[in-house]
């Protein structure tokens, strides 16, 4: 009997695995207090000094991992004001608190929602506010700071969004288009968390590419680990998804899905959890040309890929979406061909440019139109 008690204990105080232990932090709960206010001093009318702000400042190069390490508690507390004495009539301000936070960084409250965006290097956001020194108006006693717990959200800041559902050669795409060295195995949810790979060109020029875990069918309402990695594709400008030339099943349980059906899931998925996504520049990628019988089966649907709304009567209606991706263009490749690899660089850049060059045209006709109207506006008239 104390041989089985003993036994069950060990399997219960097993340690997590290593694979399980996700070094990627992306949302991270901390308690921000302001410091209190200095007492004052009724005989001299001393003002005690005012207490210290908690700060978010946004970093390159940081990380929420970083932040649990600087405060272990998860509690940031600003200093105190300096009570008033007769040496010092004026108390000094207590000592401001600035949690170095990484790009991208959302600050939520509970109660009220979304309080900051910090998505520029620099940008700061005053979390809790220092208690008031005392003074003749409060009978000489500082006040208490603010205190509240608030939620730091990470999205990713990515040129390129990589989207797709489970072993469809992601991890095998980044490692050959970038200099990232993501795990690649035969099965299901290689990639565990979110990362950054960045594609160099001979030029000089960087694209960042943000490679998101395999989603599955019902991540709009957070199956799997829908939200927390679909939340990261927002921030991107433009969306590539990679498909299986053959088509995706998760399991005996689930349906067989092949090549088109999955690029309409991929589609229901995103339009489900929010329809701005489907306004960004899109390229699809049809993976594993160089398997046998690929070309035969890209060949029944490839001109459907081309045009989502002509293949939507092929389209189970489980997985209809009322609004579609605009594909700027079908790229079917292998991940193991560097030749196809540079293909799809080129692809990439040639968009994103395309798009940014759009955009500033817009903006130039937006300020002619403002400029024309204000040339245009006529003064009072002399009677």
């Amino acid at each position: 009997m104390v041989f089985i008690q003993n036994y069950l204990l060990k399997s219960v105080n097993k340690p997590i695995r290593n694979y399980l232990k996700s070094r990627f932090l992306d949302t991270l709960r901390l308690t921000a207090k302001g410091g209190h206010g200095g007492n004052g001093l009724p005989k001299y009318g001393g003002v005690g000094g005012q207490g210290g702000a908690v700060y978010f400042v946004a970093k390159e190069g940081k990380s929420l991992r970083d932040v649990v390490k600087k405060y272990p508690n998860k509690r940031v507390v600003a200093g105190n004001g300096e009570e008033s004495s007769k040496a010092r009539i004026l108390g000094r301000r207590g000592t401001d608190q600035k949690v170095e936070v990484p790009v991208g960084i959302r600050v939520l409250d509970q109660e009220t929602g979304l309080l900051s965006e910090l998505d520029e290097e620099d940008k700061s956001f005053l979390a809790t506010g220092g208690g008031s020194g005392g003074c003749s108006g409060n009978s000489f006693l500082g006040k208490p700071g603010q205190q509240r717990t608030l939620t730091l959200d990470l999205k990713l800041i990515a040129d390129v969004g990589l989207v797709g559902f489970p072993n469809a050669g992601k991890s095998t795409l980044v490692k050959a288009i970038s200099n990232a060295s993501p795990k690649i195995a035969s099965y299901p949810f290689t990639t565990i968390r979110p990362q950054i790979a960045t594609i160099e060109y001979e030029d000089y020029r960087q694209i960042t590419i943000a490679d998101l875990p395999g989603l599955i069918e019902g991540a709009h309402a957070n199956f799997g680990m829908g939200h927390k990695f679909l939340k990261h594709v927002e921030r991107t400008r433009l969306l590539l998804i990679i498909v299986d030339v053959f088509g995706f099943q998760l399991s005996q349980q689930h349906r067989k899905r092949n090549c088109l059906e999955t690029v309409y899931a991929l589609n229901k998925e995103l339009e489900l959890y929010d329809k701005t996504l489907l306004d960004k520049p899109c390229a699809l990628i049809i993976n594993k040309m160089d398997k046998e019988g690929a070309v035969e089966e890209i060949c029944k649907y490839e001109q459907y890929l081309h045009s989502l709304k002509d293949g939507l009567k092929m389209c189970p209606e489980e997985l209809k979406p009322s609004k579609l991706l605009s594909i700027d263009a079908v790229i079917p490749i292998s991940a193991k061909s560097m030749k196809e690899i540079e293909k799809v660089k080129h692809e990439v850049r040639t968009i994103l440019d395309l798009k940014a060059e759009e955009m500033l045209q817009e903006e130039s006709f937006d300020k002619n139109q403002q400029l024309q109207l204000k040339l245009n506006e006529r003064g009072p008239k002399v009677v």
